[in-house]
């Protein structure tokens, strides 16, 4: 078959009349009238005869157009399409040209729903809108390398080492998401490029917290509005900010107040509902906040929504203090630790965090309500400086009718 082959020659190709001229092997040169030119081949592919092109001359030289023809020709003999092989490859081709924007955006549409809140404050976005994005946002995600990753989180990889972390492993949550969309990506481009940026040097710095021996002074010197009745709030609950900001009146049963799963730390349906025992002055405090709620939220904000996590942390900034809001959580539980004899497992649940392990947690069904509102009851006296008093639940109350006194002994047992 080798003499039918190659009849043509480049120098020959340039000078051939309008018509259609072979090479061989079912290779064709067309030069229409008007003086383009293209190639095409003939092949048949599962007893059926298939005509497809090449490429137009002179863009597609002899050569180029041969070695397309040998591999079409090796493809039909293997039992392939060539022509749906071309347009699968295209496709491909076409899927890859996707950037890094589109396909993190589409992986956030695809989380978000996991996130809390929806994803709404954009907090999970935020590592790679601030230090990713600007730079590889436009790259095609088939084409982002461990280099790449390295080259953008450098900067900040010993500075800003947790904000790093976040971004190299939401970047991977991408990538993850952009193979599962059929793209060619690295999925191992992060942990190669976390090698070549190396062991972070960075001292781990905790939220400053006030001693808790500050926080009744503290507590004292608050006023009655609105940002100084949230921080008491906060003093006194022992929450995190989110929650509390977004504290609804539905939320509130007679002296408990139960905090939604997806409020709570973590994504949703990680964490059940939370139930915060209310002293007597938080409850005071939010009898005296209630004229001022918003459609259901007990802080609404100037406009819309709620007060923000910055306005109670420029409150205390506006004091001259380093403190945090979040903070408050620390002073609690040192002071748990400090002057009471406070079981771990009451006082960390008290901060909603898990106590024990899998098979632990899974046996324990407990959220030591009672125990825990005599703990909140005595934090409160301390707070206040006033003598602790009685801790009741309102008979026939969910959480059954428990009455006990807060005892002078140190003990919350």
């Amino acid at each position: 078959m080798a003499r039918f082959l190659n009849r043509l020659t480049s120098l020959g190709v340039k000078s051939l009349p309008p018509g259609k001229h072979a090479d061989g092997g079912g290779l064709w040169f067309h030069r229409r009238v008007d003086g383009g030119a293209q190639w095409f081949l003939r092949i048949t592919v599962h007893g059926r005869r298939r005509e497809m092109g090449l490429g137009g001359y002179p863009d597609v030289g002899l050569k180029d157009a041969r070695a397309q023809a040998e591999r079409c020709r090796m493809l039909a003999k293997a039992g392939t399409d060539p022509i749906k092989a071309r347009i699968n490859e295209r496709s491909t081709q076409i899927r890859n040209l996707r950037s890094l924007n589109d396909v993190t955006q589409d992986a956030f549409e695809s989380l978000k729903a996991s996130l809390k809140g929806d994803g709404k404050n954009g907090r999970w976005l935020s590592p790679l809108e601030r230090h990713v994005l600007p730079t590889l946002g436009g790259m095609p995600v088939a084409e982002i390398d461990q280099r790449d990753i390295r080259d953008v989180l450098q900067p900040i990889w010993n500075d800003k080492a947790a904000t790093a972390i976040k971004a190299l492993n939401r970047l991977s949550r991408v990538l993850q998401h952009g193979a599962a969309l059929g793209l060619d990506v690295d999925l191992q481009a992060p942990q190669k490029a976390k090698a070549l940026l190396g062991k972070q040097r960075h001292t781990e710095t905790h939220i400053k917290a006030m001693p808790w021996a500050d926080v009744p002074a503290f507590y004292f010197s608050l006023g009655e509005d609105q940002t100084a009745t949230a921080l008491k709030l906060l003093i006194l609950t022992a929450v995190r900010s989110h929650p509390l900001r977004h504290m609804r009146l539905d939320q509130i049963k007679d002296t408990v107040w139960t905090i939604p799963a997806d409020a709570m730390k973590g994504q949703k349906g990680k964490t059940s509902d939370f139930a915060v025992p209310l002293s007597t002055e938080a409850q005071r405090l939010i009898e005296a906040q209630k004229p001022l709620a918003r459609d259901g939220f007990l802080f609404p904000g100037v406009r819309r929504g709620v007060i923000s996590d910055a306005t109670l942390g420029r409150f205390m900034q506006r004091r001259g203090l380093d403190d945090r809001p979040h903070g408050f959580r620390s002073s609690f539980r040192d002071w748990t630790a400090d002057q009471t004899d406070t079981p771990m497992e009451v006082a960390e649940t008290a901060l909603s965090h898990s106590v024990g392990n899998k098979v632990t947690k899974s046996y324990l069904r407990t959220d030591y309500l009672d125990r825990r509102a005599v703990l909140m009851e005595r934090w409160s006296a301390f707070v206040t400086g006033e003598t602790p008093t009685v801790v009741a639940f309102p008979k026939g109350s969910e959480y059954g009718s428990r009455r006990r006194r807060i005892s002078k002994d140190p003990t919350v047992g």
